[in-house]
């Protein structure tokens, strides 16, 4: 029921700065930012953050403190035009990777800038438009059910205004220190950036960790218990799975590889039959994960949906300037001029069947997660399971109606591009739209702002996948794109049966059996996918998240702030990475080298201390926001 006494920190009747120029710029700035910055992180990781937090303490710290502007409305324009790059940034590269994969082995044409561009554009315009006449029912009617965790968070981050400048300094702080790691490690290659150890006496087995910003900070983000989780699915992986494979399977050629598996260890060692073997076993993981996920959430998707679209469209747009949005009429028009496009556009190879899947499931996805995100919050929300879902039936009903080979699979990836980002941006939409229900923004202005962002995203992120694509491809050990890789296998597995469906089944089963433990199963099915290194330095990171929440403090409020002053300082390191990455993109594009590792190298020894310091650093900077706060 909507709250009658609930009153905005901005009344509606007051009229303050909000959709300036000036908000505009910044906020497209920190979509190209955040979006890059996330796309290398899901590209190398496999994860990615919510930007939105980032993007209203930088906001506030460059409008408030330097450039002495006092709008709180201000600020939140520009981290709702801000907080769009990352979400679109991740609903894109969970798929359209596997677009680049496919024409590296010459399935199809490497898709253009303006074809990526156009992909990424028509699903946030989507995601942002099936969002808005929801407004009203979840965030006015249900502000008292519907919490969104992060959209209430950004405002309290916002109201804190006070706060801001030790907040912002913090996250550029992270930034900086990341930028500087990270160039040293990966551009002048001073020390490795990847340790790795196999062990000889366990055959099979190994052990290894990634020194590197990014994945401390993901680490430190998602806490202790989920980076456990993810660290002992490739414990399971590199010091079970992998020595069961070499013990039994020595002599053995097993399909998919075409030498024997004691070759393969001879040869590549742990890499050889990780590869071979178990990127499959985590690909049905990882699946079932999904659809696991799916299906628990079946009951709160069918209550959400049913919910939403009893009042979808009963729009809130009054005279107050707090009700004003974009009208239902001009929605319902974009959405279908948006199909329309998708369908006779030759860049998106979609058919009149591939468009209504879009339509039908993009409507659908986006009412759900616009409501999910409002009571789990968009972390708990099973994106990957709606992708997966997504992905299947498209790949099934095409393959069913005669589009076949490289037309089905390449229109199949397509169509999950689309509804992926409506995922993510409707997701965005819903969380900035509670933020500025609370701060008393006009929806209207929100609205405009957040197909800004989406506008200005879309041609970030496919000038930045073809840049990766150039500097490292898809797939490689730089940039694995797992999420593009499993979506691949996926629909290559539907169109051809080519798969070693045995391995997929083993990673199915052992999904099933952590769900029949009580167990999680997508953080431990993304720690099998994913290689040991990885996952080690995210542990790392978790575990130094538990150091801080474990320090004794002078009270919960010092704590509190120890903890987000940390968050504030990851999210730093993990944009202060991706920034980087892009820049070694474009340096190795252009052919500049700038690697000293011919004349100085701290090897192992010195990349295992140069990443303790990091660690370190980033208990300093969360030790230094709890002293900050009960000092004042």
């Amino acid at each position: 029921m909507e709250d009658k006494k609930f009153q905005p920190f901005i009344p509606a009747e007051k009229v303050v700065p909000e959709f300036t120029l000036f908000s505009v710029i910044l906020g497209a700035i920190l979509a190209v930012v955040f979006g890059g910055a996330n796309a290398y992180l899901g590209l190398r990781v496999g994860m990615t953050i919510s930007a939105s937090i980032p993007a209203a303490v930088l906001s506030m710290g460059v409008v408030r403190f330097l450039f002495k502007r006092d709008s709180i409305l201000e600020n939140n324009m520009a981290q709702t035009i801000g907080s769009a790059g990352e979400s679109l940034a991740a609903g894109a590269i969970f798929t359209m990777p596997a677009l680049f994969m496919w024409a590296d082995e010459g399935v199809c044409d490497v898709p253009s800038i303006i074809d990526i561009a156009l992909i990424a554009l028509c699903g946030g315009v989507l995601g942002v438009m099936m969002m808005i006449p929801l407004r009203s029912a979840l965030i006015v009617k249900e502000h008292g059910t519907l919490g969104y965790p992060e959209g209430r968070a950004c405002a309290e981050v916002l109201m804190a205004g006070e706060q801001g400048g030790s907040r912002a300094s913090t996250v550029f702080s992270g930034l900086g220190i990341a930028a500087v790691y990270k160039f040293i490690a990966d551009g002048l290659k001073l020390f490795p950036s990847e340790v790795d150890y196999s062990i000889d006496a366990y055959k099979g087995s190994g052990i290894g960790v990634d020194v590197l910003p990014a994945l401390a900070g993901v680490g430190y983000i998602c806490g202790p218990r989920i980076s456990s989780y993810m660290f002992a699915g490739s414990f399971m992986t590199w010091f079970v799975l992998m020595p069961l494979i070499v013990l039994f399977g020595s002599d053995l050629v097993i399909y998919p590889a075409d030498v024997s598996v004691a070759e393969l260890w001879a040869t590549g060692g742990t890499w050889g039959i990780w590869d071979s073997f178990i990127r499959y076993i985590g690909a049905g993981a990882l699946v079932a994960g999904g659809f696991i996920s799916l299906i628990k959430s079946l009951p709160t998707i069918v209550t959400a949906f049913s919910a939403a679209f009893k009042s979808y469209g009963k729009s809130s747009t009054g005279t107050l300037r707090t009700e004003q949005e974009i009208p239902l009429k001009v929605i319902l028009a974009v959405c279908a001029a948006v199909v329309v496009f998708i369908w006779l556009y030759p860049g998106i190879p979609v058919n009149f069947l591939g468009a209504v899947v879009i339509l039908i499931f993009g409507f659908f996805f986006a009412t759900v997660a616009a409501r999910m995100v409002g009571s789990i919050g968009s972390s708990n929300t099973p994106v990957s399971g709606m992708a997966i879902a997504t992905v299947l039936i498209a790949t099934i009903l095409l393959k069913a109606t005669g589009t076949t080979g490289a037309t089905g699979m390449v229109g199949a990836i397509a169509i999950g591009s689309v509804i992926c980002v409506i995922v993510a941006i409707s997701a965005d939409t819903s969380q900035d739209l509670k933020t500025g229900f609370l701060l008393g923004a006009t929806p209207r202005k929100q609205q405009y702002g957040e197909l800004i962002g989406v506008a200005v995203s879309s041609i970030a992120i496919g000038a930045i996948l073809m840049l990766l694509h150039n500097a490292w491809g898809f797939g490689s050990e730089e940039l694995g794109a797992p999420q593009a890789s499993m979506m691949k296998m996926v629909i290559e597995g539907v169109m051809d049966g080519n798969l070693p469906w045995s391995l997929v089944f083993i990673g199915v089963f052992i999904a099933l059996l952590m769900e029949l433990l009580g167990l999680p199963v997508l953080p431990i099915a993304i720690g099998i996918y994913l290689p040991i290194h990885l996952n080690a330095g995210i542990m790392l990171g978790g575990v130094v998240r538990w150091l801080v929440e474990k320090r004794k403090y002078k009270d919960e409020k010092a704590q509190n702030n120890a903890v987000q002053s940390g968050v504030l300082y990851a999210s730093g390191m993990i944009a202060g990475e991706g920034l980087v990455g892009i820049l070694l993109a474009v340096l190795a594009v252009l052919g500049i080298n700038v690697d000293l590792s011919g004349s100085i190298s701290l090897g192992n020894i010195g990349a295992l201390v140069a990443f303790a310091a990091l660690l370190a650093s980033l208990v300093a900077f969360a030790a230094k926001g709890a002293k900050d706060d009960s000092s004042k």
